[in-house]
């Protein structure tokens, strides 16, 4: 595998398959076992993860954070660079303990960034983020001068910033020449699981509906079958966004289980505790399988309802 400078690429996999170990060893946080790993001698990384709100110091402000990346600059432009991060002169002074988990992140994202790196590995960056904050690090992205490696359940952020999509599974990664949309059928399609035999389900229902709404139907009653689509798609997105903060939850859990497992003399000094952690993430990982199966399936039936409503709209326009 090669990463050249203007790549945008994006991890594809099931959780728990790797992604976060392949981007740590990218960035250098861990050392391959085997293989041999190149890169440029004054080649820098900005590495991002979730698990990392937790090692900004509370007691700190982001002024403070600032502050110390920029020891020769005046007190104007520490304020500056702060307040394009959106830390206004409050938000500045605030503690990082009192700050909410999306300025967390934002902060968090502001320091990776800072060095101007010549490659950010972004591991679940917008899970605590906004609307308009995932649309501010989308253009950041596009106007960022250098690689970029991304691991996202967040589709939108995916397609608007990968050109790449490279594939962790079954103990290896490589290249994935279909798109998010082919992936995620497949995905579905092997693990054969209920929800998907529902969505499934859900789809024939559909192309039946569209057979017979959308040829002889009157104008009225196209009307009337958009209408009752439109009803359908407010449960359905609810319950993708309901997975989606589940999958947050369950991922948050386990990095800070794997922080506390990849303590130096953790396993000698209280095996008892230690082995049941391991207990505990070996339950959590398999929650969040079963989580993102669900949103997996859910995106699936809301897509599938969003494309019978544009085709009912087509319909009664034409």
């Amino acid at each position: 595998l090669r990463i050249d400078r203007d790549d945008r690429i994006a991890l594809l996999g099931a959780n728990g398959n790797g992604k976060s170990t392949f981007a740590k060893l990218i960035a250098g946080r861990l050392k391959p076992l085997s293989g041999l790993a190149k890169s440029l001698d004054k080649m820098t990384v900005g590495y991002f993860a979730q698990h990392q709100l937790d090692e900004l110091n509370p007691s700190a402000t982001p002024y403070d954070h600032v502050a110390t990346l920029m020891p020769d600059a005046t007190e104007a432009q520490k304020r500056s660079k702060l307040a394009s991060f959106g830390f206004g002169a409050q938000k500045a002074e605030t503690r990082c303990e009192n700050l909410s988990g999306g300025e967390k992140a934002r902060l968090l994202l502001a320091l990776t960034a800072f060095p101007a790196p010549h490659m950010m590995i972004l591991d679940e960056p917008t899970n605590h983020l906004d609307v308009d904050s995932r649309q501010a690090l989308i253009q950041a992205l596009a106007e960022y001068d250098g690689a970029v490696i991304i691991i996202s359940h967040d589709r939108h952020l995916v397609e608007a910033t990968a050109d790449r999509l490279w594939i962790v599974a079954n103990n290896t990664v490589r290249a994935y020449e279909g798109d998010i949309e082919t992936y995620r059928r497949e995905l579905l399609k092997s693990r054969n699981t209920p929800a998907a035999a529902a969505r499934q389900s859900s789809q024939t229902d559909g192309r039946r509906l569209n057979t017979t709404d959308t040829g002889s139907a009157t104008p009225a009653e196209r009307r009337k079958a958009a209408a009752a689509k439109r009803a359908e798609l407010a449960p359905l997105r609810k319950e993708v966004s309901l997975a989606e903060k589940q999958m947050e939850k369950l991922s948050d859990k386990l990095h800070q289980l794997d922080s506390k497992l990849a303590a130096p003399g953790f396993f000698t000094d209280d095996p008892e505790q230690a082995q049941a952690l391991m207990i505990e993430r070996g339950n959590v990982e398999k929650r969040l399988k079963q989580a993102e199966e669900s949103w997996l399936a859910a995106s699936e039936v809301y897509e599938a309802a969003e494309a019978d409503l544009a085709h009912l709209a087509e319909g009664s326009n034409a």
